[in-house]
């Protein structure tokens, strides 16, 4: 099976695609597949720069923007919401529009906010103008959405833990890189020209959609199916992992976005002080998320899953004792070490998803390349919707802190509340996926007779 295009769609689109068949993969896909992932993460990432940058911003907003901390918070709040609710419909616009097309109209959006910023980033500036760019600024987020529904469509099931850890974690450093350039900014030009931080991005921005253009391909064989989306919608797995996914993605972007400001509303540091701190958690979590993808390929998503909750539970204990005890050192430690447990879960939990669907194929008695379809089919529809309700859990951290300092003028409260979520997770992911049914425990071993009423999903 080879890779054929058709002349009516130009020469970018792939009208056969087969993963699968290791002949076609080793003789031609995976060359396509990892020119594709490589320019897809390139385009993510800055989105992730463009969507984080409010966050980075704030920093450069001293007490002549007249903007209070739980402002500040609100203002990244709104960014994480629009970016959130964007991914659904960016998550179906690439069977609609195609992989390369829509990444190179992505790519290209971003320049709005950029530019919008570019002119506003200045103290006497309303804050409803400010608000009106937060919106603007949810478009970086969105991209993450199409991005892996993409690539997820590109890669092997044996695959797609690795390849989708790739591309997300491509995406989720630019995170940290924005935030590293914030530093370098604040530390040689002041914290009162913000510009240049925007004027670095908008050839980037041209560079990620004009290489779009140029070197990646539509695949003609993804679809939109409204059948498939009804189906996950009605799925519960889409409503677990969107639960669990809340808990690791929803803590990376929530934590990236709020790190800097806890920093300096709640221990006093400086906006160089901060900054110089808060690009290293994202950074951490970005790359150490392909080898959560690699350790759930190897060792089974569920499973690392469970354990990387149980760690971040105890990760945001620390957290709240430093809170507590205003220890920053101890503070900033177990926020570290909880960025790379969301890394990792990040990894572990998108693995999951093609899994999981692989498992109900089986289940259903489909082998082969039946098995296949319905997995890719499924996965593909609802990695959107967990992608988005994952996302808002940036929404919700930044909103739990808003209030804990209105309230009390300190964090702590929220993370107690996040601790709490942990667990809750970590108990769901054990019941759901790794608890073995009542029936199939009493059986022996080999059990010609073992009970098929529930997948194994230990593997996924």
């Amino acid at each position: 099976m080879t890779a054929a295009t058709t002349a009516h769609k130009g020469g970018r689109w792939i009208e056969r695609w087969d993963p699968e068949n290791e002949q076609f993969w080793e003789a031609e896909g995976k060359h396509i597949a990892k020119r594709n992932l490589i320019f897809s993460v390139m385009s993510e990432h800055i989105g992730f720069s463009v969507w984080s940058m409010f966050s980075v911003l704030a920093l450069f907003m001293g007490p002549e923007y007249g903007v209070d901390p739980a402002g500040k918070f609100f203002l990244v709040a709104v960014a994480s919401l629009v970016g959130a609710t964007l991914r659904v419909p960016y998550g179906f616009a690439v069977a609609r529009f195609g992989g390369r097309n829509w990444t190179i109209f992505s790519a290209a959006m971003l320049l709005v906010p950029t530019i919008a910023l570019l002119i506003v980033m200045e103290p006497g500036t309303s804050y409803s103008t400010f608000m009106l760019v937060a919106v603007l600024t949810g478009v970086g987020g969105a991209n993450f959405a199409s991005s892996m529904t993409n690539i997820n469509s590109f890669y092997p099931l044996r695959l797609k833990g690795w390849a989708l850890g790739m591309n997300a974690g491509g995406g989720n450093i630019g995170v940290a890189v924005v935030q590293l350039l914030g530093l370098l900014i604040i530390a040689i030009a002041g914290a009162a020209n913000p510009r240049v931080l925007l004027g670095v991005y908008i050839p980037l921005i041209i560079a990620a959609t004009v290489c779009s253009a140029l070197y990646m391909n539509n695949l003609g064989p993804v679809k939109n199916d409204g059948g498939a989306a009804r189906e996950a919608v009605k799925d519960r797995h889409t409503w677990i992992m969107s639960f669990l996914y809340i808990g690791t993605f929803g803590s990376f972007i929530g934590y990236s976005f709020a790190f800097g400001l806890v920093l300096t509303a709640q221990f006093g540091r400086t906006p160089l002080q901060a900054a110089s701190l808060t690009f290293i958690g994202p950074l951490l979590g970005s790359l150490i998320r392909p080898v959560g993808g690699k350790l759930a390929d190897r060792l089974g998503g569920a499973r690392v899953t469970l354990v990387n909750f149980a760690l971040m539970t105890a990760a945001v204990g620390v957290v709240v004792t430093a809170s507590f005890q205003a220890s920053l050192p101890l503070f900033i430690g177990g926020f570290i070490v909880l960025f790379v447990l969301t890394g990792i879960g990040n990894g572990s939990t998108y693995k999951m998803i093609p899994g999981i669907y692989r498992a109900k194929a089986t289940a259903k008695g489909l082998t082969g390349e039946a098995a296949d379809v319905y997995a890719r089919r499924l996965s593909g529809a609802s990695m959107s919707l967990i992608g988005a309700i994952g996302a808002f859990g940036g929404l919700g951290i930044n909103l739990a802190l808003r209030q804990s300092f209105l309230t009390s003028q300190s964090g702590t409260t929220a993370f107690v509340f996040f601790l709490g979520y942990y667990v809750v997770c970590s108990a769901v992911t054990w019941a759901v996926y790794l608890r073995r049914p009542a029936a199939a425990a009493e059986l022996p071993a080999g059990h010609a007779e073992r009970p098929q009423r529930q997948p194994v999903y230990a593997e996924v």
